[in-house]
């Protein structure tokens, strides 16, 4: 008999968050209307027509396996309290990021690839199937908030690029359009495009996803539409928005921010409550919605599923939180 032994944070399915609490969703349905919703739309400029409270439906299944230990953050806050730096440096760039057109979206995947491909976003989704999955999401900021994203495990993705034995990491990059995006045009002090990185072995994890929608519908512009990485236990920084390449490379991607200052946001930013941003603690967290300070976990509390990718990394020290 297998039996399969819950993580340390799963919740007891009767002590998940109440459907109610997030918005009174229809009933669930089943992943595989996602596409065929996409599809029927025509490829029409979805993030445009279905802005904000008004996006287009993107139902998906929800996974169980991925629960929460507080409420939901409501969908208002997760839409008003953005980090784009491409439409500015401050939290209330939903506005700006209207101006971002999700449709049409090309992802080029290359690099140390058997085959490069270059895919419409759209395309890519159809070869997936879609799950929600409630997350956790912590800000180097010291505040944090809940998602219930939809998406697909990046792991797909990474076998779908077959990489070659010698790929060590999955290199991303954010689009970079001045014309669309101010922040681009008004900051040229900025390293553009933003960049991330994860080693093979954490974009592997289950827990890395790639995000295409949230709260039941299709991700919003200034949340990262039309495509952005959730790794939760990692701080938000690593969730890179608007992804249009995937790169296989055996060189450590250097991240946007770790070019800017490497000792306060480095490659790896595991969430570690131990070790503190050199200007702020990280002992403690602001709940977004709430305004209540709770403590900060090791991991943002995912340690029973991603602590062993650092086994035996000790000799980094607090470098492997940077």
């Amino acid at each position: 008999m297998h039996i399969r032994k819950s993580p340390r944070w799963q919740l007891k399915q009767a002590e998940a968050t109440p459907e109610s609490v997030y918005l009174n969703r229809r009933q669930i349905m089943a992943g595989g209307l996602a596409a065929g919703a996409i599809a029927a739309s025509g490829g029409l400029g979805i993030s445009k027509a279905f802005a904000q409270e008004d996006r287009m439906a993107l139902e998906a299944a929800r996974n169980d396996a991925y629960q929460l230990d507080r409420d939901l953050t409501p969908e208002k806050f997760n839409l008003e309290y953005n980090n784009f730096y491409e439409f500015g440096s401050h939290k209330e760039i939903a506005s700006a990021a209207q101006a971002l057109e999700a449709r049409p979206w090309e992802v080029t995947i290359d690099g140390m690839v058997e085959k490069p491909i270059k895919m419409d976003i759209d395309e890519l989704m159809a070869k997936m199937t879609l799950e929600e999955r409630l997350y956790r999401h912590r800000c180097v900021e010291a505040w944090s908030m809940t998602v219930p994203w939809i998406g697909f495990p990046l792991r797909k993705l990474v076998e779908m690029a077959a990489p070659t034995s010698g790929a060590k990491y999955v290199r991303m990059e954010t689009f970079n359009d001045p014309s669309v995006a101010r922040g681009i045009k008004t900051q040229p002090w900025y390293p553009w495009p933003y960049v991330e990185g994860l080693t093979m072995a954490e974009a592997t994890n289950d827990l890395a996803f790639l995000v295409v929608g949230a709260y039941g519908k299709v991700v919003a512009d200034q949340m990262g539409a039309p495509l952005r990485l959730a790794v939760p236990w990692k701080y938000g920084f690593k969730s890179i928005k608007s992804i249009v390449r995937f790169e296989f490379t055996d060189q450590q991607p250097v991240s946007f921010w770790e070019q800017l200052q490497a000792r306060e946001y480095g490659f790896w930013a595991n969430v570690n409550p131990e070790v503190p941003h050199p200007r702020w603690s990280q002992a403690r967290e602001r709940v977004l919605h709430t305004g209540e300070y709770v403590p900060t976990q090791l991991f943002n509390g995912y340690g029973e599923e991603v602590a062993s990718l650092y086994t035996g990394m000790e000799d980094l020290g607090d470098r492997l939180y940077r």
